[in-house]
């Protein structure tokens, strides 16, 4: 199944990475686009505000949709969006080319009855764990409560904070064994933020939000509200070649999915979509998770505008092809034990084929094939990720949007550090390469 490879780039320690003047520019949007996403419903509301900045059409889900041909059109649900063109020769039978990725990432969200008062006079608010975050990255930073509030009325509201919150780290007088023994942090206790001091009865963290919705605290019926890190994205390092930032898993894919699709030139020979998924650090079931209808909703609405009986649908299907992209493993130079001894993607070695024997990514030989080919067409080279015997790799979307609607896939992404720590770390010149393979693959 070993797909045909460009090799991964030898790097010289002692001279320092040339990166492209298209990589960093690339790399800058991507920080933009991380910094207007601090939650899921951020991130497909600003996937949504670049699409129709591009003449692409809004579609509401409760409503007709005149979906034309060479239209070119984007619906939102919830912390999801889905882009997609449907080009001039699309007839009933016509395949569907998809690339899809989550908004979502890990880390934690505010609980009901969110006002707490610790001791010493400190403000607190009652946070849940999301997901599987690397708890200590979260520990003396600067965080910002983001997400939506819904009023009584039914209204959604974005609503952000900005820098307010932070997980103090116990200090080490007080903890002398600590830098011996590990440091372990029990979920409930030792992760509540503070946001200030004074008066219990002033605190109040549901006005916070309803001051930034300019809304009455009131009038909140309910919200989905988690915590972000505030640091911005910043090139770094030797030649300015790694990129940290928070929210690459898997913010970097949603970004490069969406930048392809803009990008993606006209004339194609499938339905070009763009598909990012809230919920998959928690397992993608939910009414706008990957397990759920809503890219079937948008397919089948799609094919019906174009006169599909049930027959076409299904060779639709058959001729279509999903990539589905997330962050994978770059070997880590301080435990590079951990790795597979002789798959080993590197930092700057191009995008990532995702492959498992046990079908946790989707990838298949020809789903491998038909990335080789991508990128090969791309010029940009690739490299496999495969996990160590040892060590049970996570899963994606791929498996799950392919064991629902039974179109071929094949997963990929780009190789990083630091996976789910609230900042995470990859070359600058890799999710330009990704971007790149994807309008490729749109071009097929």
């Amino acid at each position: 199944m070993t797909a045909q490879t460009s090799p991964a780039r030898s790097v010289d320690p002692s001279q320092p990475s040339v990166v492209p003047d298209a990589a960093r520019a690339h790399a800058e949007d991507l920080g933009t686009f991380v910094a207007a996403s601090p939650s899921s419903y951020h991130a497909a509301q600003e996937v949504a505000r670049r699409a129709e900045a591009a003449g692409f059409t809004r579609l509401a889900e409760d409503a007709a949709w005149g979906v034309t041909h060479g239209g070119r059109y984007v619906v939102v649900r919830d912390g999801s969006v889905i882009a997609f063109t449907v080009p001039d020769g699309a007839g009933p039978t016509t395949g569907f080319t998809i690339v899809g990725a989550h908004t979502d990432s890990t880390g934690f969200k505010l609980k009901p009855k969110p006002t707490t008062h610790g001791a010493g006079g400190w403000w607190q608010v009652g946070v849940e764990v999301y997901g599987g975050p690397l708890l200590n990255s979260w520990l003396d930073r600067e965080l910002e409560l983001a997400g939506r509030i819904v009023t009584h009325d039914g209204t959604e509201h974005l609503v952000r904070t900005g820098p307010m919150l932070r997980i103090p780290q116990l200090a080490i007088h007080l903890d002398r064994g600590v830098n011996d023994n590990g440091l372990t942090l029990d979920k409930q206790r030792h992760t509540q933020p503070v946001w200030g001091l004074g008066d219990a009865e002033s605190a109040d963290v549901l006005a916070a939000l309803a001051a930034d919705a300019g809304v009455d605290p009131a009038d909140i019926g309910g919200y989905d509200v988690v915590l972000a890190d505030t640091q911005p994205a910043r090139a770094f390092g030797a030649g300015q070649a790694l990129f940290a930032s928070a929210r690459l898993d898997n913010l970097l894919s949603t970004h490069a999915g969406l930048t392809a699709l803009l990008q993606a030139t006209g004339g194609a020979g499938s339905i070009q979509v763009f598909a990012a998924f809230d919920h998959e650090e928690i397992g993608s079931e939910s009414r706008s998770g990957a397990a759920g209808p809503f890219l079937e909703d948008v397919l089948d609405r799609v094919s019906a505008a174009l006169g599909a009986t049930a027959e076409d649908r299904a060779r639709a299907f058959a001729a279509s092809l999903h990539v589905s992209s997330d962050v994978g493993h770059a070997v880590h130079p301080n435990y590079a034990e951990r790795h597979d001894p002789a798959n080993r993607p590197v930092a700057g070695g191009g995008p990532i084929l995702k492959i498992n024997a046990n079908q946790r990514y989707a990838t298949d030989a020809h789903g491998a094939a038909a990335w080789s080919t991508a990128c090969a067409t791309a010029g940009v080279p690739t490299q496999e990720f495969v996990s160590n015997n040892v060590l049970p790799c996570g899963s994606t979307i791929g498996p799950i949007s392919a064991t629902r609607l039974g179109i071929r896939t094949v997963d990929i992404g780009v190789a990083i550090l630091s996976m789910h720590s609230a900042r995470e770390l990859t070359a600058v010149v890799d999710p330009w390469y990704l971007t790149r393979a994807m309008e490729a693959v749109f071009a097929r």
